[in-house]
């Protein structure tokens, strides 16, 4: 292949140039696999350039003087998001091939420095890796070029978002949190530098997205969680699945009429503030009561030995459902009984007794898609012995030994306490 400026020289660069109708189909992008069979979301010529750039820009406050790095991979959509949104914006894009923790764990830190970097896009479940081997920036890393953090990928938990704030962005940057999918060709939440940030959350939907929290019934809910919901159609609105119409109208348009149902548990505060719960698969219920994975899992991490936790429901014969946590304890920590209790009771306190797990078992690592995107499908199978399905879009395959054997040997469910029998009556 010729150098780019050689390839202009020629001439032939722009004589070759395709022209395009703005519904022509662009590319076919596929899901994470996290709640499945990855499923191929067709996108057009108009539809998912200018929804990247606008989000990069309205969101992310991108310019043609910023240089931009996300961490992500080109098999994600924010790879494309990434390319699209930085060349319509004339921007500059910092591409990395390679880990981000390798040599040295902060190998992130010094690539942002070195080519000044003004907006960087992370992961939560990085900022945990990151968190855990107390891998801040160091003062040989000069990030002053720095000026917008921005995250997306999983449901943040307080303590890492808490740690990126304060280790990283030394409370000076702000952290715009972006949540969408594949699907929406970006973000339906997201915040931007001007309006006011709550840890975890999302300051409102991105522009130009009619969105909503609906209850069981398709009632606008606040304060409760609810389905996270659009109203109106947008720019960037997928075109189907490839080879596949009738389950693209299934996944989303079945439950409501005219209502795209996306997928995720969402909550808006009372002060407008808009928080994603985790995905509706994933969604717990014990005793009759909803609870979404993350708020679990965030009350894990937050105790010192542990660096990652993922939260699976499996059934139960008296409550129905009960909750296994799975946790990576951080490398000074040992795992063992007395923690797991710990860990238990930490959980039925702050949230409740009818949530604290039935087990706390520990595992060297959690099985992650390559975005780093925590499989709890695939986790839930493996623990049950259950056929895995589809598995294409693992990074770490062997991982999921770890769960299959501490499925293997299980607690008994737990028994309702027996009636007493009532004392007789003296006569």
């Amino acid at each position: 292949m010729r150098p780019w400026d050689d390839l202009m020289a020629s001439g032939k660069g722009r004589d070759e140039v395709e022209a395009t109708d703005a519904e022509d189909p662009l590319l076919v992008l596929y899901t994470s696999g996290t709640t499945g069979k990855p499923k191929g979301v067709l996108h057009t010529h108009c539809g998912f350039p200018v929804k990247a750039a606008q989000d990069m820009a309205l969101g992310t406050d991108v310019g043609a003087d910023d240089r931009i790095l996300w961490v992500t991979d080109i098999g994600w959509m924010m790879g494309p998001w990434l390319i699209y949104g930085a060349l319509v914006l004339g921007a500059t894009m910092v591409l990395y091939d390679g880990a981000p923790d390798y040599p040295e764990s902060g190998r992130l830190w010094a690539v942002a420095a070195r080519h000044r970097v003004s907006v960087l896009g992370i992961s939560p479940t990085l900022v945990r890796a990151l968190m855990a081997a107390d891998a801040a920036p160091t003062s040989l890393d000069d990030l002053s070029a720095l000026r917008v953090l921005a995250s997306t990928g999983e449901p943040w938990n307080p303590d890492p978002w808490w740690w990126l704030f304060d280790r990283v962005g030394r409370r000076r940057l702000p952290i715009i949190n972006y949540s969408g999918g594949t699907e929406v060709s970006g973000g339906i939440l997201m915040g931007n530098p001007l309006l006011p940030i709550k840890p975890c959350g999302f300051a409102a939907p991105c522009p130009g997205i009619a969105a909503d929290v609906l209850d069981e019934a398709g009632h606008p809910v606040r304060g409760a969680v609810g389905e996270l919901v659009i109203r109106q159609p947008w720019i960037g609105m997928a075109r189907g699945f490839w080879n596949a119409p009738e389950r693209y109208l299934e996944t989303y348009w079945a439950r409501w009429p005219g209502i795209w149902v996306h997928g995720d548990w969402a909550r808006i505060d009372n002060g407008g503030h808009w928080y994603i719960v985790g995905r509706s698969d994933d969604t717990l219920k014990v005793a009759g009561k909803r609870i979404g994975p993350a708020e679990v899992e965030s009350v894990l991490v937050a105790h010192p030995a542990i660096a990652e936790a993922a939260v699976v429901g499996v059934p139960d014969d008296v409550h129905g459902g009960a909750m296994i946590a799975f946790c990576v304890t951080r490398r000074d920590a040992t795992p063992g009984s007395g923690l797991a209790t710990e860990l238990a009771e930490r959980v039925a306190r702050e949230l409740g007794k009818p949530f604290k797990p039935q087990r706390v078992l520990f595992v060297p690592a959690l099985p992650k898609t390559r975005n780093a995107k925590v499989m709890r499908r695939l986790i839930r199978a493996a623990y049950l012995d259950e056929d895995l399905g589809d598995t294409s879009a693992l990074e770490n395959p062997p991982a999921l030994d770890a769960f299959r054997n501490a499925g293997a040997v299980r607690l008994p469910p737990r028994r309702p306490k027996a009636a007493a029998h009532p004392k007789k009556r003296r006569t």
